[in-house]
């Protein structure tokens, strides 16, 4: 498929030949583990040796000594002392079974092989998964009795939704528009002409958006349906403006020029600041201006190719197109009737409005002292608001990261997982869970570690904090294992993390803890973690250089035998019937490499010979004592120096709130010269996109005043109209207050937009 990067199986049971060797019968037989594994990759070769001249024809010579069953590998003999050959199977018992695990997947509760494909870097994710789904449902035809294929985990399906949801806006926004325009101009004529700005509009914007190599997504078509109220608007007003000429008795050439030209100036002056508002916005710096980009370039060519419509097609629609209910002034219709006497009536509010206005006038200091007291308001409430980078949104699944205790076994920390998905599964609201541990799929994780992606059922109507917070209940009750939830998706990462950078590991593991701590005690802040884990436990081989010289023993000949003792050494393959090849590996018996005297009770060669010619081997525990201790699992680096990476989730609480509690709490530790806490994930990228919006937003104000400035040809008149964005901030901070939401990005696009209302208002 196209523009797939890498494919993993997750589960599989790899065939493999084992060679288990029994230690007492290689001290029987006077062979060492080495002397194994050089035999096979001497002895179990397949070679070319050239072709043969034929006369007419050459033949191709080759040495096939390969072995093709575990018989045939159990037949290679290891040595010959005294004539008599000590075959692999003589110490070994040789079985055609599987790799030993270092993964595991699950489907709910049933064991499950997975197939996880993730796309090449720049590739389109819709068009990757439809060929992806196509390939499947040609393998679905393939499939062996009682075995199912179906999709678990498809990141395509939110962008879908996404798009649909937002092409669906679009469609209403378009639909009520149109009402709208319909209900005040009581003509379908005009309504039509005005309207008919929006498809040929969007269509510059879909041409703009190719110019620039961007796609439908989600911030692109956002764009577009938010801008829909906005593309109309200067059709409308000229639309307006030739209609009111047209009942002053001009006829339909003199109305559209005459009042095209004369209102020309105010529609430029309004399009322009739009413009103005949303350029700078799509050059916004950090994380933040990589989606602001496609989003502002898209409403800025929008709004411009409507203002070229207003001024082109509006004016010759009019100017051809005979209205005769204007040229009447009555609506012979029910419609008409209906909507005349709605807009009779909203023109007796004019008179209303021009007493308030009057009133406003005649009372110039209490309205601006009004004002500024509602403009100093709305910064205490939003102080109160909170900061998030993205807003609590519920995309219907969540996955649970956990670890077990370091050293743990994969058998081990299955049990434990399979606890947590039975906890997870009581929850009504669960609908099935897939779980991957250890080395599994893309990702290269220890056999302690896994992660559940947990998909809900479309009916569960809970927040996304509340579908966490139910998911930890669940798993509380599971001993052994820590937890971390996030959502599933591009941005599954904790949004707080931060670096304790240093160069000692014990002080970065103090100062790791004095945090991890204290961020315990934060309300709000729950599933902390840390990279630094507990001390994995490990059995330390040391190696006594003066006696293993003494007998003529290296390091490294000692390591190999170990290696191929404890984890295993593929000293060769096979190739079965079908012609797959399999590895041959050599391994001790599982019980007989578990504790430190059965290694170091091994037999090494050394490089003097008997009175045969054979190499005389030692025990291990003549040159090598075993010393239980234990290391670090992982070490981190961060800007050339040692890190420990603390990350949490904000519960109940602005990931802001959170964040500044957080910082407050790191400031009061006491770090030594060289160390220190540095913030990163959501929190650093919120401060960056607060700090880059109100920079933006400085340089569009700007900018509107430059445009405003040369429009009216006067350096004060434009404050007039600047003076009301300020005011702008109380609608905002009303408006998110009462609905419960916090300043994200989402919210600061909806800021941005109505910069660009107001001035044009």
């Amino acid at each position: 498929v196209r523009g797939v990067g890498s494919v993993a199986l997750v589960g599989e049971s790899t065939r493999e030949i084992q060679v288990v060797v029994d230690r007492p019968k290689l001290e029987a037989y006077h062979v060492s583990l080495s002397e194994v594994v050089g035999a096979l990759q001497r002895e179990n070769v397949d070679v070319p040796a050239g072709t043969a001249d034929r006369g007419a024809t050459e033949a191709l010579v080759r040495v096939a000594a390969r072995g093709r069953t575990a018989e045939d590998i159990a037949k290679i003999p290891v040595k010959r002392p005294g004539g008599m050959a000590v075959y692999v199977g003589d110490v070994a018992q040789v079985i055609d079974g599987v790799e030993e695990p270092r993964n595991a997947a699950f489907l709910d509760e049933r064991p499950a092989l997975a197939l996880e494909v993730q796309k090449q870097s720049g590739a389109n994710t819709v068009a990757v998964a439809d060929g992806v789904l196509e390939a499947i449902e040609k393998m679905k035809g393939e499939m062996p009795p009682g075995v199912s294929l179906s999709i678990i985990k498809d990141d395509s399906r939110f962008i879908r939704e996404s798009i649909e949801d937002v092409n669906v806006t679009m469609i209403i926004g378009g639909i009520l528009t149109v009402l709208i325009v319909f209900l005040f101009l009581n003509s379908w004529r005009s309504t039509v002409i005005t309207g008919i700005t929006l498809p040929i509009s969007v269509v510059a914007g879909f041409i703009a958006m190719r110019a620039f190599g961007f796609t439908l997504n989600v911030l692109t078509l956002m764009g577009l349906s938010l801008a829909i109220g906005m593309l109309i608007d200067d059709a409308i007003v000229v639309r307006e403006n030739i209609v009111r000429h047209l009942q002053r008795g001009k006829d339909h050439f003199d109305a559209a020029r005459d009042g095209t030209a004369e209102i020309g100036l105010a529609v430029m002056a309004t399009t322009f600041t739009i413009i103005a508002v949303f350029v700078p916005v799509a050059f916004m710096g950090g994380m933040v201006g990589r989606f602001f980009f496609e989003f502002g370039i898209t409403v800025a060519a929008a709004v411009a190719a409507s203002l070229f419509v207003s001024f082109t097609l509006d004016p010759m629609l009019s100017s051809r197109w005979v209205d005769p209910d204007i040229e009447r002034g009555y609506h012979p219709h029910f419609v008409g009737r209906t909507l005349q006497r709605f807009n009779q009536w909203f023109d007796d509010l004019h008179v209303k409005y021009e007493r308030l206005l009057g009133w406003a006038l005649r009372h110039r200091v209490a309205v601006l002292a009004l004002a500024t007291l509602a403009f100093l308001a709305s910064f205490p409430i939003l102080a109160v608001l909170g900061g998030d980078f993205m807003p609590d949104f519920n995309r219907g699944e969540y996955q649970v990261s956990f670890k077990a205790t370091p050293g743990a076994t994969l058998a081990k920390t299955k049990e434990r997982a399979l606890q947590a998905v039975r906890e997870l599964r009581k929850q009504p609201d669960v609908d099935y869970t897939y779980t991957t541990i250890g080395e599994a799929g893309i990702t290269r994780r220890p056999p302690t570690e896994g992660v559940v992606f947990v998909k809900l059922k479309p009916t569960h109507g809970m927040t996304f904090s509340e579908v966490l917070d139910e998911g930890r209940r669940a798993v509380a009750v599971v001993p052994g294992l820590t937890f971390g939830f996030t959502e599933a998706g591009p941005f599954g990462q904790k949004p707080l993390q931060y670096s304790v950078r240093g160069p000692e590991v014990d002080e970065l593991d103090r100062i790791s803890r004095d945090l991890v701590q204290a961020m315990g005690k934060i309300p709000g802040v729950v599933d902390v973690e840390t990279s630094l884990e507990k001390s994995k436990p490990e059995l330390r081989v040391e190696f006594d250089r003066d006696r293993a010289g003494d007998l003529g023993l290296s390091v490294a000949p000692v390591a190999m035998t170990l290696r191929a003792a404890v984890t295993g050494e593929v000293a060769t393959t096979i190739e079965d019937a079908a012609g797959d090849t399999h590895d041959v590996r050599v391994r001790l018996r599982a019980d007989q490499r578990r504790f430190a005297e059965d290694l170091l009770a091994l037999r090494v060669p050394t490089d003097k010979d008997d009175e045969r010619g054979d190499k005389i081997l030692v025990p291990l525990g003549e040159v090598a004592t075993a010393v239980p201790a234990s290391g670090p699992s992982t070490i981190r680096r961060k800007d050339l120096q040692r890190e420990v990476r603390i990350s949490a989730m904000n519960s109940g609480r602005s990931l802001g709130e959170a964040a500044a509690d957080i910082e407050s709490a790191a400031a009061d530790l006491k770090l030594p010269p060289g160390y220190d806490v540095m913030p990163g994930g959501d929190s650093e990228e919120l401060k960056s996109m607060f700090r880059n919006m109100l920079q933006t937003l400085f340089l569009a104000v700007i900018f509107i005043y430059l445009i405003l400035a040369s429009q009216f040809g006067s350096f004060f008149h434009p404050f007039a109209i600047m003076l009301s964005l300020p005011l702008s901030l109380v609608g905002v901070a009303l408006a998110l207050l009462s609905t419960g939401d916090s300043l994200n990005m989402m919210s600061m696009i909806g800021l941005i937009m109505l910069m660009g209302l107001v001035t044009k208002n």
